[in-house]
């Protein structure tokens, strides 16, 4: 009984100290609430790219999925109209012909392909636009982690993101944990201001960056209620 009370009592600290720790990271920006809906899709872009939480275990760029944009612009169009792909890459010294490949890669493939994958042949077609294409360079965008070989067809690239992999398991089980949270709840709500204060132990990316993804798609939705904005697990 008592080594029950002192694990009961230990797990209160715990939630306790998430709560202190996240209500000090909300002071220095701002709170979802306040940032949720933008008119224009690259205010959204700068917000959220400022806001993209710091992992300390890897080092990845800061990106901003296609769903979180979708919850905080309400025209979908516009958002599709004014999203620009931009990847910076800028991982090893190499000589100037063979960097150009990044950019050959940003510019001719990036802007064309909506597939997440890519055929050898189509890819060099599409790279020799730039200039003249080596098979050095298309190992260059491997070693860099922009593209990954399918095991099936190793004639068949994979689109990809340097350090991704840890990335998407975090996003995954940061999206089951928050879903399971509020499945838990009476009415499977919360407000907005408190939910957004707490940590996700599953997920190195943050509350506001799970929540902006679970409500852009479909997932969850918002409702504005005389105590402030609702978050609720959407029914259809």
């Amino acid at each position: 009984m008592e080594g029950s009370s002192r694990s009961i009592g230990r797990k209160r600290e715990r939630e306790e100290e998430d709560i202190e720790s996240e209500n000090k990271e909300n002071d220095e920006t701002l709170s979802l609430e306040n940032s949720l809906t933008f008119s224009d899709t690259l205010i959204a872009l700068r917000i959220m790219r400022s806001q993209f939480p710091n992992i300390e275990k890897v080092s990845v760029q800061p990106f901003i999925l296609r769903s979180q944009l979708y919850s905080s612009v309400k025209d979908r169009t516009q958002v599709d109209r004014e999203l620009e792909i931009e990847l910076v890459v800028k991982r090893m010294e190499a000589k100037r012909q063979d960097i150009a490949v990044f950019e050959w890669f940003k510019e001719h493939v990036i802007p064309t392909q909506l597939d997440p994958s890519i055929g050898h042949q189509e890819l060099c077609s599409l790279l020799s636009f730039g200039g003249s294409l080596k098979d050095e360079h298309i190992s260059l965008l491997i070693n860099a982690g922009l593209l990954t070989r399918q095991l099936i067809d190793p004639n068949m690239y994979w689109f990809a993101i340097p350090n991704i992999g840890f990335i998407l398991k975090g996003l995954s089980q940061g999206r089951k944990e928050l879903m399971s949270f509020l499945n838990r709840k009476k009415y499977k709500e919360m407000l907005l201001a408190t939910l957004e204060k707490r940590r996700l132990r599953m997920s190195p990316l943050d509350m506001r960056f799970h929540l902006r993804d679970l409500i852009g798609s479909g997932q969850l939705k918002t409702l504005h209620t005389p105590t402030g904005l609702v978050v609720r697990i959407s029914k259809d």
